[in-house]
């Protein structure tokens, strides 16, 4: 690793261009924490600061403590700083009038009709998210723009965007964006957005892990990606360590000893200009004091403070009954499947162990005797490593009985897309000689269209879809993107439904799903059959962000949640200082808060002193999870002779 850089020399403008400073890495890592610290430093060294999240699930508000939205908005306190978190929503219909109203004077009623229903298309959503992006990176108004960006798997397709985009763009004719003849503009604004995201003098790349393995891998993988597009990353920091001074026992020193070998490695392995590390606080980072004091260690060298008195004002004698709060029998009644195959969710914001959770879960449902999958939508999957155990496209066994696992390969399933299109497209054409139609034009046109950027989305979802038909599995268990996405993944059945029934070329091509979308939104819908679960750490924006999803799930598509998880609890036999008791006291409350805001079971999982890795590990630590060690076994089936 080269360290002939500070982080200061990374981040700050160096010339007259504005400079672009982009924050990636797992959900749950501290990477909006680290953004908001890097603008607030920024703006306090008079640099006219722009502060955008692309992430589906900000929490740029809860930090600031302010409303913040998708407008501009002057952070209060902090001179020549703004921020904005960008709303898909907004941005979308926003994308789709400035579409078409240039387009009113020149055409008539009939084909602004049919702009309207190309612009239906469920993938305007991401062009018009990362519409928003571009015209950041085109903002001569401010000397810095930071991004603080979705989790690395969306990252990276945002960063592939510009060049997908621009090939669909360079073909002409009509595209699920909009027509391409009127999009010359966004043409030259996404070669643009190229030219600076490759250029190392006007933009850094910094990624954000805790000092864990597998957050260490997950940026090696990023990295890489990043690399293949030619932007080279920069910068690492390391968030959330454990101080040396609280860990007096021997469970936080073993966790302590596992941090300080994954910061050598991260030394010794990942190839960046300059690192940094920051400790874990007693009470959550929000406000300005602690974002300054963030900033200080990162980019002044100054020394953290570690204050256990006034980190936090929870008060340290509070008590919750933890046990009194879970409901296992409820919780293994929302897991165990019935006379059908059951559908268990597992999301939540990234980094707060989901997987391991919904691992161990289908784990603990195989031992009981049900034929489980375990599938990931996740970009980010590490379903390997929990396993330890190979994990590929299609469901294979990871050495258990009754248990399989698989993850959606984002090349695989659009290729099995395509075929699956195209083969449509033949049999429709066969033995149609006498047609009009010039078949071979037809499935060239098909094939053009597939090369579409938003076939990708279209192929995932027919991936997850295709796990509704799965045949022979008592439970399918998801292990899930972070919350935004899951959201998107979660919406487009139906609204790829009411697109597809628009009849267009590419979608009429396809074979008809109408009915079979119709029956997996049913399914999700129906509490007999699927289960949703959030999974969260307590603090306040996990908590906060996992039940405004949970509303917008309920609103947007019907689906109730069935129980929530709250993870990392720490242990009560350790951590004997006012460290640990302070941020024991905060879980505490927000386990409080937690259950009386879902009104839902709750199932309560430990810190462990080593994340589990193989089934005998995430057996042991499914028996410490309430719900989990109270699943009926299987009954046999009665054979008839």
């Amino acid at each position: 690793m080269s360290m002939d850089t500070t982080p200061r020399e990374i981040v700050e403008p160096s010339n007259e261009d504005t400079e672009f400073v982009f924050f990636s890495g797992k959900g749950g890592v501290g990477k909006s924490t680290v953004s908001c610290a890097t603008a607030t430093w920024l703006a306090d060294n008079d640099y006219e600061t722009l502060l955008v999240t692309t992430d589906p699930a900000p929490n740029l508000s809860d930090i600031f403590g302010q409303g913040i939205g998708h407008e501009v908005t002057a952070i209060e306190g902090i001179e020549n700083l703004s921020a904005i978190e960008i709303d898909p929503d907004t941005a979308a219909e926003e994308y789709r009038q400035e579409t078409i109203e240039p387009m009113r004077q020149l055409l008539d009623d009939e084909q602004i009709e049919t702009v309207e229903e190309q612009l239906n298309s469920p993938c305007v959503e991401e062009i018009a998210a990362f519409d928003n992006f571009v015209d950041f990176m085109d903002s001569p108004d401010y000397d810095v723009v930071v991004f603080d960006t979705a989790p690395t798997g969306h990252t990276i397709r945002l960063m592939e965007l510009p060049s997908d985009w621009n090939a669909e763009l360079e073909k002409g004719g009509s595209t699920c964006i909009g027509p391409a003849a009127s999009m010359e503009d966004k043409k030259i604004q996404y070669e643009r957005a190229i030219d600076t995201l490759q250029d190392d003098e006007r933009t850094s790349f910094a990624f954000v892990g805790k000092p864990e393995d597998s957050s260490l891998d997950e940026i090696e993988r990023s990295g890489a990606d990043l690399g293949e597009l030619g932007i080279e990353s920069q910068l690492l920091v390391i968030n959330g360590y454990l101080p040396e001074s609280v860990c007096e026992d021997p469970f936080f020193k073993g966790k302590r000893e596992d941090e300080r070998a994954a910061i050598e490695r991260a030394k010794a392995e990942f190839d960046a200009d300059a690192m940094a590390t920051y400790p874990l606080q007693p009470g959550e980072i929000a406000g300005l004091d602690l974002l300054s004091d963030v900033a200080g260690v990162i980019y002044d060298g100054e020394e953290p403070t570690v204050d256990v008195g006034s980190a936090t004002d929870v008060e340290t004698d509070q008590s919750v009954d933890t046990d009194a709060l879970a409901d296992p029998a409820s919780i293994a009644d929302r897991v165990t499947p019935g006379a059908e195959t059951r559908y268990l969710f597992f999301t939540g914001k990234g980094g707060v162990g989901k997987s391991t959770i919904a691992a161990a879960s289908a784990t603990k449902l195989a031992e009981a005797g049900y034929e489980t999958l375990v599938v990931t939508t996740d970009p980010a999957a590490h379903l390997e490593d929990i396993f330890g155990e190979p994990v590929g496209h299609e469901p294979t066994s990871v050495g258990q009985a009754n248990l399989d696992a698989a993850r959606i390969d984002q090349e695989k399933a659009l290729d099995e897309y395509r075929t699956q299109v195209l083969d449509h497209v033949t049999e429709m054409y066969e033995d149609k000689e006498d047609t009009e139609i010039d078949v071979e034009a037809a499935i060239a046109n098909v094939e053009e269209e597939l090369e579409s950027p938003c076939a990708e989305e279209m192929a995932a979802l027919e991936k997850f879809v295709s796990y509704f038909q799965a045949d022979g599995y008592d439970v399918v268990v998801f292990d899930t993107a972070p919350t935004g996405h899951t959201l998107r993944l979660l919406e487009l059945p139906s609204d790829w439904k009411g697109f597809m029934d628009l009849g267009s070329l590419t979608k009429g091509a396809a074979p008809a799903k109408g009915d079979k979308y119709d029956e997996v939104i049913e399914t999700m819908q129906n509490p007999e059959k699927s289960s949703f679960a959030f999974v969260m750490y307590p603090e306040y924006t996990p908590m906060m962000e996992a039940y405004r999803a949970a509303e917008d799930l309920n609103d947007q598509v019907g689906i109730e949640t069935a129980f929530v998880v709250a993870n990392y609890l720490l242990p009560t036999e350790y951590g004997n200082n006012a460290f640990f008791a302070n941020r024991r006291a905060q879980q505490e409350k927000y386990l409080g808060e937690i259950k009386d805001r879902f009104e839902t079971p709750l199932m309560c999982a430990p810190l462990r002193q080593d994340e589990p890795v193989g089934l005998e590990e995430l057996s042991a630590f499914g028996d410490e999870i309430a719900g989990l060690s109270d699943i009926p076994e299987r009954e046999p089936e009665v054979t008839v002779s």
